[in-house]
């Protein structure tokens, strides 16, 4: 008898670990399915209650009167604090050294809006957390340095974006806008209809500005694709997809946080967010942090759709999110 147990005390380290492996994928079961249950609530909560509940309570990004919105920046903070928001980034479009209707137009009116924003800052701040940043467009050798625009007036962040492609001779493409004929003619006339080459414009000049201009913030990185509405490129061609992991890599290399936009949804003018499921997805596994916002142009906007947005990426595997504070970006829990 002394030597058949003997005998099994050989088996006796073997089963103890397969049975601690046991425990821990058990409790990872349990915990997926946990989160799973959450995001239905959610879900459930969101549609039949939409005005009670929210969970994202922070939007970087946001255009007033200064730039292309549509009111006076008070009249944001305070939709924000009505919807019971924790943070509001103002982020009005940077001057470009040309005319045009949707920029802020020059130096003087830039310093105006920063002040406006520390007013407010002033006179909100027990009620709302409240930032003063520029959507920037990289244009090479057109818009100015991040760097500049951040040392001179002072900004707590900067969203890096491209709406303007510069072609071979220079020519520059307007990728945005509710308007598809004037992306289409633009593609027409710039690029000669050949997609690939407007395309990978588009994406070249995006990582230009993520290795030259080290953006905090990515703004709708694949916005290229609102108006193609399927007509010119199928975002499942090889070619596409690996421009779009050139940049993911790009940004994963400079640390860049990479927004979840929600306005080209909410503005029925795309399907999905900015950017698309398949490329949050890439994003998850490469570790790459993102920060949700909305785009508002308007007041009633100031969290258009960041639930949806949330329980989207919590869906792909994100568990934080990337949010300003006083001492800058921080990561934080999603649970």
């Amino acid at each position: 008898m002394e030597s058949d147990w003997s005998s099994l005390s050989f088996f006796w380290p073997i089963a103890k670990k397969t049975s601690s492996l046991f425990s821990l994928l058990l409790i990872s079961i349990i915990k997926y399915q946990i989160s799973n249950i959450k995001n239905q609530i959610t879900s459930i909560l969101s549609y039949f209650c939409p005005q009670k509940l929210s969970l994202f309570k922070h939007n970087f990004h946001t255009h007033s009167a200064y730039s292309d919105g549509k009111a006076e920046p008070e009249a944001y903070v305070k939709a924000a604090i009505a919807k019971g928001m924790y943070s509001l980034g103002f982020s009005e479009h940077a001057p470009l050294p040309f005319e045009n209707n949707f920029s802020v137009k020059d130096a003087d009116t830039l310093r105006k809006y920063v002040g406006e924003i520390s007013h407010l800052r002033d006179k909100y701040g027990q009620e709302l957390n409240i930032y003063a940043a520029l959507e920037a467009d990289y244009i090479p050798g057109v818009s100015l340095e991040f760097s500049k625009l951040n040392d001179d007036f002072g900004l707590d962040y900067i969203i890096g974006s491209v709406h303007l492609v510069k072609n071979d001779d220079g020519r520059m493409w307007f990728i945005d806008g509710p308007d598809r004929e004037v992306w289409k003619k633009g593609l027409e006339n710039l690029f000669d209809n050949d997609i690939r080459a407007a395309v990978t414009a588009y994406y070249e000049q995006i990582i230009e500005m993520i290795q030259t201009q080290k953006a905090e913030v990515i703004g709708h990185i694949d916005k290229i694709m609102m108006h193609n509405k399927n007509e010119f490129l199928n975002e499942e061609e090889p070619w596409y997809r690996d421009l779009v992991m050139q940049c993911l890599e790009a940004a994963k290399e400079y640390d860049s946080i990479i927004e979840v936009n929600t306005r080209g949804l909410y503005k029925k003018r795309y399907h999905t967010f900015f950017p698309g499921r398949w490329i949050l997805i890439q994003m998850h596994k490469m570790n790459i942090p993102i920060t949700l916002s909305s785009d508002a142009h308007a007041p009633e906007d100031v969290n258009t759709l960041l639930d949806e947005a949330e329980i989207t990426v919590r869906q792909v595997g994100f568990r934080e999110m990337w949010i300003m504070r006083e001492d800058g970006w921080n990561a934080e829990p999603l649970d």
